[in-house]
């Protein structure tokens, strides 16, 4: 039998930025590339995405693998995760492996006349509850950068993370296919009714355990709306895990809904998903 699920006392802010998610002297500085993709499995959609390597990727050895969704917000170094930095400095200490980070955004819809906007197709994509997703992460981004760099086709080498929206649908990859997917970040993850997501605690609950490794980062201080309490849910989808007995983390704080804690956290995050 499971240990009961115990919910934890959230963690105070506020959440300062980490040393290892500052620039520090006499560490490599990987090179980030911006690029643009019209997807197929998603026709008519178009995005923008960045491709990480780290100045110690050598082309002879397959590199590990990183998805991050929302990814122009993950890539800035200016923003409150900074991924970049964290894993320049992370590679550089050995404490994490040699990745190659994919920051990967959205599609939209291009406008249809002059003074239209562009359609975001973000909720369809990430809240989804199907494969379409990991699809297209499979058979278009992962083989597009894959002719530029050597990937590991090692799904145990490969993780996937993203906030909200983001969270729910790097989970989500994961459970679809954890043939290819195996290590899932969630920054306050939109496990909600507003797709259908609020069923995957008892999903988790009555399917035989899958081999994923699950960080989850929630606040108790998060959406409170129609489509569900964030900060309750993430707490079922821990409890889930734990009952079903799946590899987790879960670390409650007293946020709100943004990726100020997840920033603050994010190099111990990322260690102990890749210990």
């Amino acid at each position: 039998m499971p240990q009961p699920f115990i919910i934890p006392t959230p963690k105070p802010g506020p959440y300062a930025l980490a040393p290892d998610s500052q620039r520090q002297p006499g560490v490599p500085k990987g090179n980030v590339t911006k690029h643009e993709w019209l997807s197929t499995i998603f026709p008519g959609t178009v995005r923008n995405y960045w491709i990480y390597v780290p100045a110690q990727y050598n082309p002879k050895k397959p590199a590990n693998v990183m998805v991050f969704q929302d990814g122009g917000g993950y890539a800035s170094e200016k923003g409150d995760t900074r991924a970049p930095i964290v894993f320049d400095n992370l590679i550089h200490q050995r404490k994490l492996p040699v990745t190659i980070g994919i920051f990967i955004d959205p599609g939209h819809f291009p406008p249809v006349a002059k003074d239209a906007k562009p359609v975001s197709n973000r909720s369809f994509e990430y809240d989804t509850l199907s494969d379409q997703y990991p699809r297209f992460l499979l058979e278009e981004i992962l083989p597009a950068v894959g002719a530029q760099y050597k990937l590991t086709a090692n799904p145990d080498r490969r993780a996937i993370c993203g906030a909200s929206s983001g969270g729910i649908c790097a989970f989500n990859a994961a459970w679809q296919r954890p043939d290819a997917f195996r290590k899932v970040l969630s920054h306050v993850g939109s496990f909600a009714d507003i797709r259908g997501g609020h069923v995957y605690p008892f999903l988790i609950r009555k399917t035989p355990p899958k081999p994923i490794r699950v960080y989850l980062q929630a606040g108790s201080n998060d959406l409170d709306v129609g489509w569900g309490n964030w900060a309750l849910a993430n707490l079922a989808m821990a409890s889930a895990f734990n009952f079903a007995g799946y590899d987790y983390h879960l670390e409650y704080g007293d946020g709100a809904h943004d990726t100020k804690h997840a920033g603050a956290i994010l190099p111990e995050s990322l260690i102990w998903l890749w210990r």
